[in-house]
């Protein structure tokens, strides 16, 4: 039997605060643990679920996706393809709406005065083109 850890050996072992842990606990993201005289005891396997949230996070995964990914049914594998090509396809929306923006920013302005320019915007619209 692995030995049970307390909330300050799981934070510094996964280099976070107890109170991190608390709030991936509340948030169902991991088990509830034991508790001996009034204290939190976890498995050591809380460690390596730690980690593979830490990896959820910095590939931008929502807490909600990364509960997902730890409490949907099928194999962790076939979760994780399954929630990575949806994040995929939300970050290349995203790519596509920055882009848009970053050559919007750089067109250069020869207007006199912004009611021209709003006129200039609202023609281009009307033939189909951005502003």
């Amino acid at each position: 039997m692995s030995k049970l850890l307390s909330i300050g050996e799981v934070a510094k072992q996964a280099a976070l605060r107890p109170s991190a842990i608390r709030f991936y606990e509340k948030k169902g993201l991991l088990p509830q643990p034991l508790r001996s005289g009034g204290q939190r005891r976890y498995n050591s396997s809380v460690i390596a679920r730690l980690a593979v949230l830490e990896r959820a996070k910095q590939c931008g995964l929502t807490l909600e996706e990364a509960r997902e990914l730890f409490n949907d049914s099928g194999r962790p594998s076939e979760r994780w393809q399954r929630i990575a090509c949806k994040k995929v396809a939300e970050l290349d929306a995203m790519i596509e709406r920055i882009t848009t923006m970053r050559d919007l920013l750089r067109r250069r302005c020869d207007c006199l005065d912004l009611e021209e320019c709003g006129r200039k915007m609202i023609e281009a619209k009307a033939n189909g083109q951005p502003g």
